[in-house]
Parts: structure tokens; sequence; C-alpha cells
């Protein structure tokens, strides 16, 4: 059967294009990960809250590097954009903020952050999270890009409804965590909506 929706997003569009760097508030910068920032990657597997909110694997050295090449290859292979957040003057990552769950036939993508102790406090994870979604919306061309967390973390909740995604509902028993299976909101935007 052929299918007569053409895809919103063709494949191809996405690897074509070089992974940005934007300039965010405060002297921060989304950047692509790079080798040098594998000892945060390691601490943001330490962290309590990153791990109590995000469930990351511990991680040795090798292995953060070898997922930083993954984040590389998933952007080639259209799956995922995923940025550092980091200062504008230089050093290691202060945090990680991405669209996965790319399906660009269907023109939808989720995001996903988290900020280490040295990020927090700032306003970065709004900031970024609007300038990675209006790269989505405008350079990508996706329609719906969609943020999802427990609903025992209000500050994601703040920052979803901050960055212009309004909470569309709740999602019953639809994660497990180590304390157990959390509800989740889900918030959305669509390309179609007034800018913020």
């Amino acid at each position: 059967m052929i299918n007569s929706i053409p895809p919103v997003v063709p494949a191809g569009r996405m690897r074509a294009l070089p992974q940005p760097e934007f300039e965010l508030p405060g002297g921060l910068l989304l950047r692509p990960w790079a080798v040098r920032d594998v000892p945060a990657l390691v601490e943001s597997c330490l962290d309590p809250d990153i791990r109590h909110w995000n469930r990351p694997a511990l991680l040795t050295p090798a292995e953060a590097e070898e997922r930083i090449a993954r984040w590389h290859a998933r952007w080639h292979d259209e799956e995922a954009a995923i940025w550092a957040v980091a200062p504008a003057t230089g050093g290691p990552a202060v945090g990680l903020i991405g669209i996965g769950d790319l399906d660009l036939a269907g023109g939808s993508g989720e995001i996903l952050y988290w900020l280490l102790p040295a990020g927090r406090g700032r306003g970065a994870m709004v900031a970024a999270t609007e300038r990675v979604s209006r790269w989505a919306f405008e350079d990508l061309g996706l329609h719906r890009i969609r943020i999802t967390h427990s609903v025992a973390n209000p500050a994601s909740c703040a920052i979803a409804t901050k960055a212009g995604f309004p909470l569309e509902g709740t999602m019953r028993g639809a994660l497990l965590h180590a304390d157990g299976w959390h509800d989740e909101h889900l918030h959305a935007r669509l390309r179609t909506d007034a800018p913020v």
C-alpha cells in the first residue's frame, strides 16, 4: 500500500543540516556534546535529582564517551538532536537539552532536559527549551513537540509552562521511577501556536 500522506519533514532534511549552536541569556551556549564533557556526563548520572527524574544508568568515562558519540550518530540518523548547555566562554557542560523520539514523517518529537547544580537557578532551561523549540519548528519543520514529566516534579512543570507548552492532561501510571509508578503531565506546542 502506498501512503498518500507526504511526510511532514522529508527524510534527509535533518542530516543535511549541521547541528547549530545557540547563544542563551546568562552567558550560556547550546552546542553539540564533546569529549571534554565526559566528566559532566558522568557527574549527571550521580546527581540525586537527575537520577530520580531522568533515571540514567551510571556511566564510566569510557561509556560516557560512547554515549556522546552515539548522540552525534543519532543526529545523522535523524533519531534525536541533543545539545550540551555550557558556558559560552568554554568549559564543560552544565546541562542537557534535546529532542528525542523523533518522528519526522509524522512531524513530532519530545523535549528532554536536565541541569547539574552549577546550571540551576538562572532560568537557563526555559530559554533553552524556547530556543530548541523554535529551531525544531522553523528550521527542521516539526508540527508538534511535547514535554512529559512526573506530576511530582514541579520544576519541570514550571519550565514547560514558562516555555509556552500548555498542559494538555495527565497520563496515569505512565513511568516507573525508583519509588514506584508516577503519573505524568503532558505538555505540548504546535508550530501554529502563537510565539512565546
